[in-house]
């Protein structure tokens, strides 16, 4: 199955269940982007502990900085709500 299916399928399932459930007052919808990062097996342990640590670790750092440390140079001209998730 490629990404783009998988995730497809992933956001409608998801926010079909959200909205039936009520979980939000207004309706839910995802972003059109996605972005998609393969890791190696070698790397599953660190992705994990990352994942577990997230809230932790974006207290300290932003999810721009972060990017930019790993050399994603196509999103250091996004702007901040684009990348962040900000609003103003």
């Amino acid at each position: 199955m490629s990404i783009s299916k998988a995730l497809q399928l992933i956001k409608g399932e998801s926010s079909h269940w959200i909205n039936s459930n009520n979980l939000i007052q207004e309706n839910f919808m995802w972003q059109d982007d996605y972005w998609a990062v393969s890791v190696s097996e070698s790397g599953v342990w660190n992705v994990r502990k990352y994942i577990k640590n997230q809230v932790e670790h974006h207290s300290k750092k932003s999810f721009l900085e972060e990017i930019e440390e790993l050399g994603f140079e196509r999103f250091k001209d996004l702007p901040s709500t684009e990348v962040d998730g900000n609003v103003d």
